[in-house]
């Protein structure tokens, strides 16, 4: 899943970084609700942990734009603020879950965990266009019901590109949703993955627009 990590203080913010990639998080950091919020109106976020004492406001500002937005993204409150009462207020804005600092690493990937299934369950776990199926609660793919098999980045390429029929996708926003910050990524990348993926499926099911990006549906 894209996470960001709304956190101010450059140390443990580094080391939560480290510790969510080893969990297979791909990670953008935001230490500012300003910045925070341009992320989150990216569109590309799927989950947030949400410091609430910012140096340019308080974080509760980026849960009221999410909600107000009816944005379905999961957000885990990690703060120093570890009252009863902050908890109670932060959790009846909406957040889906509320940790104090200090805290244990593993308590709070499991609290993502639990967030991300919550959201999960709300939604189908089945994309379809045309003969093209994707069930994302079990990873498969069909193709006029005959099983797909797919190395990982280019079913990731393809969920991207079926979580927004009718959208084009840039090549910036796919790299952001099939690498991780900081890692390597090929000039061409891209475009190899959708060359491969282009010999797996009907005729025209990626269309590219040039200079713009690329599109499952109707555009």
């Amino acid at each position: 899943m894209h996470l960001l990590l709304v956190e101010d203080d450059h140390l443990v913010a580094q080391g939560l970084i480290r510790s969510l990639r080893q969990e297979g998080y791909s990670v953008e950091h935001s230490g500012t609700v300003k910045h925070a919020l341009e992320c989150i109106s990216s569109g590309e976020i799927e989950l947030v942990i949400l410091d609430l004492g910012l140096p340019d406001g308080d974080g509760s500002q980026v849960l009221k734009h999410i909600k107000a937005q009816k944005k379905v993204i999961p957000v885990v409150i990690l703060t120093a603020r570890g009252s009863i009462d902050d908890k109670v207020q932060g959790l009846d804005m909406g957040a889906d879950d509320y940790l104090a600092k200090p805290f244990d690493p593993a308590e709070l990937f499991a609290r993502l965990r639990v967030a991300s299934r919550r959201v999960n369950q709300t939604q189908s776990s089945l994309l379809q266009y045309g003969e093209v199926v994707i069930d994302s609660s079990a990873h498969t793919v069909t193709v006029s019901g005959k099983s797909l098999t797919l190395p990982r980045k280019e079913y990731m390429l393809l969920k991207a590109l079926m979580e927004n029929q009718g959208r084009v996708q840039s090549k910036q926003q796919l790299e952001n949703k099939l690498y991780q910050w900081g890692e390597e990524v090929g000039s061409n990348a891209i475009e190899v993955h959708i060359h491969h993926l282009r010999k797996k499926f009907p005729s025209d099911f990626i269309k590219t627009l040039r200079g713009i990006g690329y599109v499952v549906g109707k555009r």
